[in-house]
């Protein structure tokens, strides 16, 4: 018999350590899993998926005014923000069932506690003041909104509150240039909430590729979020009863509302791993080999905790690896180079592969892009466009990266994403029949490559 309580202890039943889990005890682990919230983790809960039904909410607003050109006439209408919040409820508690139900099922005990490590096989529940043992420790906390040390901070609110403010604010001031940031601007200015979004450097959404930073700066400001960058607050007073907010340009704004959305933290303050060996980086993040293993060999680390790639399918990757490769007796490691990701701002973003930026730093590059109103928005009058863009190696045809904004970028990039891992060539896109009439036959009839400054004009 083992000389430990479990053969895998994990802390915190978010996607990384849900799929960890489920896959070790399906190996024949004895796994227990801490959790002093509720199962599911930042995505579920509090993260992507109400957002992306916050999102989708959104949208009602400018669908209505663009069914008119399709013949239809749309009567009376209005919103309710508290019926929106409460359906997103329900929602949320049954997925937090389901997860609650597939663990048990695959033989996971779950401990409603927080949990913090003692030392390299020890974990102490602070809900049942007591200690248990295990091999290897898993830690799988995730991470939490950064709130910066500004006078006034306390009355300024993060993503998490946004998901459950009693009323909707008639105006709201988002800070920061991320996507959580530029996502909850969309939604809130969607929704008929007057928006401004903050930014202190010259352009948002940095990392991804230039040209789809400037059009989607364009498109939102066309849909009436006030976009200010170079601009950060310096205070926030609450007074007669709104919030007045002192810039660091000295310019005052004043608004219902401020909600920061300027990076997450990792959830290690607290938890006891420098204390048991584990080395963090600066900002507390546990540093990991290619194997998730931290520097206490029985103690491993998968997710946002990471700090390597902040995305739940990364964690979900991450976690499944660590089981296969500990538990399953296979050398599984992740590769974090290529990674689709899709931001839900709106328009929506989708990108793999490297920018035009950072190709040109490894050679020679082509590149082609388009950008046009779609087939929908010739009725509908709206004047979004779609933009795409190809980052092609010049010697081996290889494409290095593809970036997409507009309607169904999110979907599009998982599919080009699976050419692009595998190394496909631009003369393979352009050898793929097109499905005609999409917005994504353009991605296999680019021809001629990009030469001067894009004319950026409505077709």
């Amino acid at each position: 018999m083992s000389k430990y309580n479990y053969d895998l202890f994990v802390i915190g039943a978010g996607s990384g350590g849900v799929r960890a889990a489920r896959i070790a005890a399906s190996y024949g682990a004895k796994v227990g899993v801490a959790e002093e919230y509720r199962v599911g983790g930042t995505c579920v809960i509090r993260g992507c998926v109400p957002k992306k039904l916050f999102v989708y909410a959104s949208h009602y607003s400018e669908e209505f005014e663009e069914a008119a050109g399709f013949g239809w006439t749309v009567g009376e209408r209005s919103f309710d923000w508290k019926t929106l919040v409460a359906n997103k409820d329900k929602e949320i508690d049954r997925l937090n069932g389901i997860y609650i139900r597939n663990l048990e099922k695959a033989g996971v005990e779950i401990i409603q506690s927080r949990a913090t490590v003692r030392d390299a096989h020890t974990v102490r529940l602070e809900a049942e003041d007591r200690e248990v043992t295990a091999e290897r420790i898993l830690i799988a906390v995730g991470a939490t909104p950064y709130m910066p040390d500004v006078p006034g901070i306390e009355h300024a609110i993060s993503s998490n509150e946004a998901f459950h403010l009693e009323e909707l604010p008639k105006r709201i001031v988002v800070v920061g240039g991320g996507y959580i940031a530029v996502e909850f601007a969309g939604i809130f200015n969607g929704l008929g909430v007057e928006t401004k979004q903050l930014y202190r450097g010259p352009l948002f959404m940095r990392g991804f590729d230039d040209d789809l930073r400037e059009m989607l700066a364009e498109e939102m400001m066309k849909k009436g979020v006030g976009l200010r960058m170079n601009s950060d607050i310096a205070s926030i007073v609450k007074k007669d009863g709104e919030l007045e907010l002192t810039l660091t340009s000295g310019e005052i704004l004043k608004t219902d509302a401020v909600m920061y959305a300027t990076g997450r933290i990792p959830l290690t303050r607290g938890l006891g791993l420098e204390e048991a060996g584990v080395k963090l980086g600066k900002s507390g993040q546990v540093i990991v080999d290619e194997y998730s293993k931290t520097s206490v060999d029985s103690i491993y680390a998968v997710g946002d905790v990471t700090d390597r790639a902040n995305l739940t399918p990364v964690a979900i990757r991450e976690g499944h690896a660590f089981a296969d490769t500990v538990y399953g007796g296979k050398d599984v490691k992740v590769d974090h180079s290529i990674i689709p990701t899709a931001v839900f701002s709106q328009p929506e973003m989708g990108t793999v592969g490297l920018t035009e930026a950072q190709a040109r730093e490894r050679g020679e590059i082509d590149l082609y892009k388009t950008a046009f109103r779609g087939l929908k928005n010739t009725l509908s009058g709206s004047q979004e466009r779609t933009f795409m863009k190809l980052v092609v190696d010049a010697k081996t045809d290889k494409v290095l990266g593809v970036h997409i904004l507009g309607q169904g970028a999110g979907e599009l990039i998982q599919a080009v994403g699976i050419a692009v891992t595998m190394g496909a060539t631009k003369a393979q896109f352009d050898a793929t029949i097109a499905v005609h009439p999409t917005a994504a036959e353009e991605l296999v009839t680019l021809r001629e490559k990009w030469q001067a400054p894009l004319v950026k004009a409505a077709s």
